[in-house]
């Protein structure tokens, strides 16, 4: 049987035996369960009636390649120009992506940005975000602010006129929020939505709903907002934290119920942990809510897998 030849920079990156003590990274450990665990064919499937085709020009570069080094951006918290040097420099990422260094070149910054630009124009985010996604019986709320520069010192002169600015206990904060509906049994997101972020978290709540669940957790942003809830899951009930003081005075019994319903609740931090935390989507790259909104909605795609690898590794064993 032929055997595909291979030349000293793949020999390299593949390190052939040569380094007996290299122990594998995290980073080594993420790209293979991901690789291992992301439906690549039913993404590429879902991409491709939008991605160009080979004609007389340039040969688009392999779809499949496009999207593992968008999700590389995604899991490292890289810019466009960051992630083609990362490429580069790193023989596990060349590894992940398929990409031989003897025989062609990394992607350049401007194919990824063409590529982004593909996925926010046919608002593929928002597919890739609820491809997929297993809904039962309740669903828990919540919402996080993602930072944006308040500086003016830009071409503009101005700061971004689709973010806004809130407060949040005694600080402003000023960027755009991220609102998720999590499945209360899985921990997974099922649905999203962006704004700026002075807008109330109540104001998507019917958005997060799938509508066929019996129970609606949120914090006491949410509090007293049956009708609200009622307008999209008629047979849902309102597990929503309530607020415990009034007139100065605090409902112990109140209070009791709130923690009850915060253990449930709870849930939904793990999503923003792997989103904000582990990925580093702090802060927003692009300016205007549609070109984060895309990069959010994928980032969420991405934490479901993540969240439930065990699950589903457990599910590719014989």
């Amino acid at each position: 049987m032929a055997m595909k030849q291979q030349t000293l920079a793949m020999a390299a990156d593949a390190q052939s035996g040569f380094e007996q003590h290299r122990k594998p990274t995290r980073r080594d450990e993420l790209l293979k369960t991901m690789d291992a665990l992301v439906p690549w064919a039913a993404l590429c499937d879902e991409i491709a009636p939008h991605y160009p085709k080979a004609g007389n020009g340039r040969p688009p570069i392999g779809l499949e390649r496009m999207l593992r080094i968008h999700f590389i951006q995604h899991w490292f918290n890289l810019a466009d120009l960051a992630c083609e040097e990362a490429l580069y420099d790193s023989a596990s990422l060349r590894r992940f992506v398929g990409i031989d260094l003897g025989c062609e070149p990394v992607p350049d910054a401007t194919t990824m940005l063409r590529f982004r630009r593909l996925l926010n124009e046919q608002k593929l985010g928002e597919e890739l975000q609820a491809r997929g996604i297993k809904v039962n019986t309740g669903t828990i709320v919540d919402a996080t602010i993602i930072g944006a520069p308040s500086s003016t010192k830009n071409a503009d002169k101005a700061r971004d006129p689709e973010m806004h600015q809130t407060r949040k206990g005694q600080q402003w904060y000023f960027g755009m929020k991220l609102h998720i509906g999590v499945d209360s049994q899985t921990g997974l997101s099922h649905s999203a939505v962006v704004t700026a972020a002075n807008v109330h978290d109540k104001h998507p709540l019917p958005d997060l709903l799938h509508g066929n669940e019996q129970r609606v957790y949120g914090d006491s942003a949410y509090a007293s907002q049956k009708a609200l809830i009622a307008s999209k899951a008629p047979r849902a009930k309102d597990f929503t934290n309530q607020r415990t003081r009034r007139a100065g005075e605090v409902d112990e019994v109140q209070r009791a119920k709130n923690r009850n319903k915060s253990r449930v609740r709870a849930r939904v931090e793990h999503v923003f942990a792997v989103v904000k935390r582990l990925w580093g989507f702090t802060k927003v790259r692009y300016r205007g809510l549609q070109k984060n909104a895309t990069r959010a909605f994928t980032a969420l795609a991405l934490a479901n897998i993540y969240l439930c690898r065990g699950h589903l590794q457990g599910q590719l064993r014989p």
